[in-house]
């Protein structure tokens, strides 16, 4: 699978809704993917933060996403249950929700976090998928 499409940003709020404009040809799926996973880097990491955004359709009808950010250190974290009136936690929630698998890759002074999505139908969304999680270290 080759990249589709690369951005590469400084992790800000402004920057998510550029992140959800230019992916808006994959679908609401990789749109709400993409922000969620941007915008953990700004609450984990910080404003700023270098972040490249990968997205690649194969052959096989699926979409990948892809978010790598300069720390391997700080992994993500899928919650359980999250309580009503919490006012963060359900990203991972709802990109598990979304992808067929996600998971995480770790190298020298980087991490990737993925996800695989149904490739969007021409009439509307990605059908969701159970959601499967891997982390591997390189």
């Amino acid at each position: 699978m080759r990249p589709d499409t690369t951005l590469e940003l400084l992790a800000t709020p402004a920057e998510v809704s550029a992140v959800r404009r230019a992916l808006r040809d994959y679908g609401t799926d990789v749109q709400l993917c993409a922000s969620e996973l941007v915008t953990n880097v700004i609450q984990h990491l910080g404003e700023g933060v270098p972040v490249t955004v990968r997205v690649s359709r194969d052959d096989g009808g699926r979409t990948r996403l892809e978010v790598t950010d300069p720390d391997p250190r700080v992994l993500p974290v899928l919650h359980a249950a999250v309580d009503a009136d919490a006012e963060s936690g359900r990203g991972l929630a709802l990109l598990d929700a979304l992808a067929l698998r996600w998971g995480v890759t770790q190298g020298a002074g980087q991490k990737t976090v993925w996800c695989e999505l149904a490739t969007a139908a021409p009439e509307g969304g990605a059908v969701p998928g159970p959601g499967a999680v891997s982390v591997v270290s390189v």
